[in-house]
Order: C-alpha cells, then sequence, then structure tokens
C-alpha cells in the first residue's frame, strides 16, 4: 500500500512538510510506503474551465505544460492521498488551488479515480485562517467520496519556531494520531476488499453553473 501526500507549501522542508513527514512515520511504521511531492514552487496552469477532460475521458488534463498529467496518476496508483498546505492569506494557497482544480476536475471526469481512497488534510497557519484553510482542502475530498481519517484534534500545524526544531507534544499528537488512523482505515480496506462489495457509484446529477 502506498499513500502519496502533496505538499502546497511555497517552502519544501517547512511546517506543512513537517506535518506531513510526522504522519508518515507512522504509516512507515506500519509498513505503508510514503512519499512527499512539493508543488508549491512549481508553475502550474489554473483550469480553463474547458471540459476536455470529460470529453476525452484519458485521465488527461488538455493543458500539457507542466506536470500536472504524471502527478493525477501517482495519486490515482495511490491507496491514499494527503493534502497539505500553509494558510496564505486566510485561504489555501494560490499553486495548491490551481493544482487541486485540475487533478480533481479531472478525477471526477475519468468515473471519480479516487473515490474510496483513504484522504486527509493537514494545515500549517498560526491565525483564523487555518480553519478556512482546512475547509477548503477538505470539500475535495468530500466531493470526491473519498474515506477521510480524523485525528484527536483539528489537523493543523501551529508552530512558529524554526524548520527542523523539536515540535510541541500537541503537534506530534495530532499528526501521530492521523497516522494511525490512516494505518488502521487502509488495512481495513484491505482486509474488506475480498469480503464486501463495494457499493455501486451513484451517477450525479450535475449543477447548472451560468458564469
Amino acid at each position: 500500500m502506498k499513500v502519496i501526500a502533496i505538499n502546497g507549501s511555497l517552502h519544501s522542508k517547512g511546517n506543512t512538510y513537517h506535518a506531513l513527514d510526522m504522519v508518515g512515520v507512522e504509516l512507515k511504521k506500519a509498513g505503508i510506503e510514503f512519499e512527499v511531492i512539493h508543488i508549491g514552487r512549481k508553475s502550474l496552469h489554473r483550469c480553463l474551465a474547458c471540459n476536455n477532460c470529460a470529453t476525452t475521458k484519458d485521465e488527461q488534463c488538455t493543458i500539457k505544460t507542466d506536470d500536472l498529467n504524471k502527478y493525477i496518476q501517482k495519486m490515482k496508483d495511490a491507496d491514499g492521498i494527503l493534502l497539505g498546505s500553509s494558510s496564505y492569506y486566510l485561504g489555501v494557497s494560490g499553486t495548491m488551488k490551481c493544482f487541486l482544480d485540475r487533478v480533481f476536475q479531472v478525477a471526477e471526469s475519468n468515473k471519480n479515480l479516487f473515490r474510496h481512497k483513504v484522504a486527509a488534510a493537514v494545515i500549517s497557519a498560526q491565525h483564523p485562517g487555518s480553519m478556512a484553510t482546512f475547509d477548503s482542502l477538505n470539500r475535495y475530498l468530500t466531493y470526491s467520496e473519498m474515506i477521510i481519517a480524523g485525528s484527536g484534534y483539528w489537523n493543523v500545524n501551529n508552530e512558529t519556531r524554526s524548520y527542523g526544531m523539536e515540535y510541541d507534544g500537541k503537534v506530534q499528537e495530532i499528526m501521530q494520531i492521523l497516522g494511525k488512523n490512516m494505518c488502521w482505515i487502509l488495512k481495513m480496506k484491505e482486509t474488506a476488499k475480498h469480503n464486501i462489495q463495494v457499493q455501486r457509484k451513484e451517477v450525479k446529477e450535475m449543477t447548472e453553473f451560468i458564469s
């Protein structure tokens, strides 16, 4: 089994990375492969709302000038997905928003590639924007019918100390519990797949947008 973590922070080894890594430590202890993909400084185009991914159904975004299609396939092949973002101006980072809009649009347009994968969101911030960012990331996960793992508190790393320093017990506890819960759900799914039939995917009635 494998979990892919998406780091949307501008800092490749900042507090968002360390929060994701703490979750990853627990996953690796349980024999689950863990990989962090840092997209925070990538030049990723915004979604064009062209809907070509729904027409071609080839699991590809029509924009081929960046690495997004490679990331889609890595996420599709994973058993679990972690989304991590710092809170910038009280919201999700700009690059992360471009990434999520395109990735989840392609996934939804191709028989919901992420349906029933185990998922969670992790935030780094020390102001009220942390909860708005947390809520924003979770909307992508719930809309995609993913199985969300929780912790003993909200998955927020509110450290302000220099990167790489020892984190306080509360942050470690949150991320460790999240990692253990992801492990349990992943292993439960693996055990159940031979005994319980997967629920049939319902056809969604799409909302008509005028924009």
